[in-house]
């Protein structure tokens, strides 16, 4: 009995060491082979690069030719944004029209063509902002202003200011006027007059009690009319008493 209890304790230790040779050999190409993986990834191959990456680095997928590659990151790249979870964390593309972004719902930079408004890429800005180009956001219009091209270039003011080259006014500077109707302040206009004609003849009225008493008359012309701010014009018309010329008697031949 004791013969066979020895072989079976021989068999049983050889077989315990090939179980160690076995995990040592597997160890040994575990470790070889994520020496050739890049620099932060957990596992890897060959064909598809990184598989999974180490602690608190985000993995992201990138092309190589018609292929893609995964890649473990500290920073999500351009046109992307971070989201960690507790079994990965990825890089996850941001929306079409935004170019930054740091969550699906908050953009940071806009594509040419879109501006920026409350974490959101917009083709045009709401009133009261105008749109800035070289930043790709809306800005403020200046104050009183609803629509504005740029932001010292008003388009449309406030319901109770007036326009004026492209400001508001709460009343109108001098030389203009404002258009209650429009909402505008237009130039002020003053009246202008022409000159005076030759006076007229000497013509008797009825009123006159002396015979031989009339008046002459001249006249100008109003060439423009005045605003309702504008100088009034001045009178356009004159009379003067006259003496009427006795008329001589035809000679007779």
């Amino acid at each position: 009995m004791q013969i066979p209890l020895l072989i079976w304790i021989l068999h049983f230790t050889n077989l315990t060491r090939g179980l160690d040779r076995t995990k040592i050999l597997r160890h040994r190409r575990s470790s070889s082979g994520s020496k050739l993986c890049p620099a932060g990834c957990a596992s890897c191959s060959a064909l598809n690069g990184c598989l999974s990456c180490k602690p608190r680095l985000f993995f992201h997928l990138e092309l190589d030719g018609m292929r893609q590659r995964g890649t473990c990151l500290s920073s999500c790249p351009r046109g992307h944004y971070g989201m960690r979870s507790p079994h990965i964390n990825t890089c996850t593309r941001c929306k079409e029209d935004c170019s930054f972004c740091f969550s699906e719902n908050f953009c940071t930079r806009c594509h040419p063509g879109h501006f920026l408004f409350q974490g959101k890429c917009e083709s045009s800005c709401p009133n009261g902002l105008t749109p800035n180009t070289a930043l790709r956001e809306c800005t403020e219009c200046t104050m009183g202003c609803e629509v504005c091209v740029r932001r010292n270039v008003c388009v449309r003011c406030r319901a109770d200011l007036y326009f004026l080259h492209g400001q508001c006014h709460l009343t109108c500077p001098s030389g203009s006027e404002p258009d209650v109707q429009l909402m505008q302040c237009i130039p002020q206009v003053h009246c202008e007059v022409g000159e005076w004609t030759e006076w007229g003849p000497c013509i008797r009225k009825r009123s006159m009690r002396a015979y031989r008493r009339g008046e002459v008359t001249r006249t100008r012309q109003v060439l423009r009319s005045p605003s309702v701010y504008g100088e009034p014009c001045p009178h356009v018309s004159e009379t003067r008493r006259c003496i009427i010329k006795k008329r001589q008697s035809p000679s007779r031949l």
